[in-house]
């Protein structure tokens, strides 16, 4: 399989950060000095993405002008000298054409906001990516994912998957384990969002990365509401397990959920420690307060 395009559904409010998502957009805030976007747009770029879907929202013009260049701030740069920003700005600079925006109207989930990319993903595999999670690992989770798929057949799906407590399950969308296929890979054997507390087929939950084929739309056109109201993307998914084979990859690195205050304020420590020109300085200023 060929994955050349990544949808990013960027339309959600933010609300378990609030306030500070009242007026940016929560994929605007910053990981150690880069927004969550940019870091998700550079693990699909990492992976071999070609064009990067953004479904978006009110208020979310801000992602569209991050990803543009500002003339004002080159020309500022340029005249003071400034080469190394000048170069990560450049560095950071999409490809003409390369990105696409269209908007969900209405808050009704995942599922739906994936069906709004169906024109512009076309009749071909693609990659959804939740930017509010990061996983820290070289390579990115999305690499590994399309690694995967390559061993694979044309009309598999793949979605990413991390243990999570078993007490805990009740709260994720739950595959369970079928055949092995090697020490990371498996035949998904069924899906549930949200199972009831002690119903769970595993403890595998299913991440923010999925690489889709193009029936999932037909399924999402005529999808109901599921959990919390909203058209979820995991019950299509199970419709289209009906026809299609789906494969669970575990994968390698630490996963962040920075829609969370609490996973927010780790993924930034962890992205600073990670930081060779941070690490040092980070350690100190951690060891001097907590010696306050």
């Amino acid at each position: 399989m060929k994955i050349r395009k990544a949808v990013f559904p960027v339309a959600g409010l933010g609300t378990r950060v609030l306030p500070a998502t009242k007026a940016m957009p929560k994929e605007m805030l910053t990981i150690v000095d880069k927004p969550l976007i940019q870091y998700v747009v550079d693990e699909a770029k990492e992976a071999g993405i070609e064009h990067f879907i953004f479904v978006t929202g009110r208020n979310k013009g801000v992602i569209e002008d991050h990803f543009d260049r500002m003339y004002e701030l080159d020309a500022t740069l340029a005249a003071r000298g400034k080469k190394a920003e000048q170069e990560i700005l450049a560095r950071d600079q999409p490809a003409a054409g390369a990105m696409s925006f269209t908007r969900q109207q209405a808050p009704l989930g995942l599922g739906h906001a994936v069906w709004c990319a169906r024109d512009i993903v076309g009749n071909e595999p693609f990659a959804v990516i939740l930017p509010d999670e990061l996983v820290l690992n070289t390579p990115g989770c999305l690499a590994q994912m399309i690694e995967a798929a390559g061993k694979l057949g044309d009309k598999s799906n793949v979605i990413a998957v991390e243990e999570v407590p078993a007490d805990l399950t009740h709260q994720y969308g739950i595959c369970g384990v079928g055949k092995r296929l090697g020490s990371n890979m498996f035949e998904v054997d069924g899906m549930v969002e949200k199972p009831p507390k002690g119903t769970a087929p595993s403890n595998l939950s299913i991440t923010g990365r999925y690489i889709l084929q193009p029936e999932i739309f037909k399924i999402l056109e005529t999808q109901e509401r599921g959990a919390g109201g909203e058209i979820q993307l995991t019950d299509a998914m199970i419709g289209l397990a009906k026809t299609q084979s789906f494969y669970g990859v575990e994968f390698e690195g630490e996963r962040h959920d920075c829609g969370s205050k609490a996973g927010f304020l780790r993924a930034n420590i962890a992205f600073g420690m990670a930081r060779p020109d941070l690490r040092d300085g980070l350690r100190a200023e951690m060891k001097a307060y907590l010696e306050k």
